[in-house]
């Protein structure tokens, strides 16, 4: 899956490094529920536990073909919220020095896609901390619409205090702008 300036791939292990150049700062990952890296060894650990599945990819910058973000998705089973057993919920994160470049909107709407076109998803949910503007508008950039809901998450750093807001996209109301997206899943 691909736009013209990045790709999303499958994590490595070799991809640690870089995970932790990102995965360190203490304005990013408070921001998405999960605390800062500490070691490169603990991202290590990270892609080989957290991110060795088949719903999580590395977000590629083309220019430099290293990795500076993750995007996902999770299903029933496993998601921060309660949804339908045919929907998923989505999660993303980039480093600070690509924010504001509308980089996690294109990384969005490859998943969209995705989930779409390939998994048949009846709905694709996402939620943001209230505190955390910036992701919202991604969110609503891709055409979800706000539930109006307010949620806690226990399990995120700082979830049990601070809600998300949630928000939907449902199949049915889907329309992609092909011009602007190309998806390929070779990568």
């Amino acid at each position: 899956m691909q736009t013209d300036r990045i790709y999303l791939r499958r994590w490595q292990e070799s991809d640690a490094e870089a995970l932790y150049t990102y995965a360190s700062d203490p304005d990013v990952g408070p921001r998405a529920g999960w605390p800062p890296h500490q070691s490169v060894a603990e991202s290590r650990e990270v892609i080989n536990t957290f991110f060795n599945n088949s719903t999580t990819w590395a977000i590629v910058w083309k220019e430099t073909d290293e990795p500076i973000g993750c995007i996902g998705y999770y299903t029933h089973d496993s998601s921060n919220i309660s949804i339908g057993e045919n929907d998923c919920e989505v999660g993303y994160w980039i480093g600070k020095p690509f924010w504001n470049r509308g980089i996690c909107t294109e990384a969005l709407q490859l998943i969209i896609n995705y989930c779409l076109e390939k998994r048949h998803f009846d709905n694709i949910w996402a939620d943001h901390f209230i505190g955390n503007p910036a992701s919202g508008r991604v969110i609503s950039k891709c055409g979800f619409h706000d539930t109006g809901t307010l949620n806690t998450c226990s399990h995120l750093l700082g979830g049990d205090k601070e809600e998300v807001s949630v928000y939907i996209l449902r199949s049915a109301d889907y329309c992609q702008e092909p011009e602007t997206i190309q998806t390929t899943t070779e990568q």
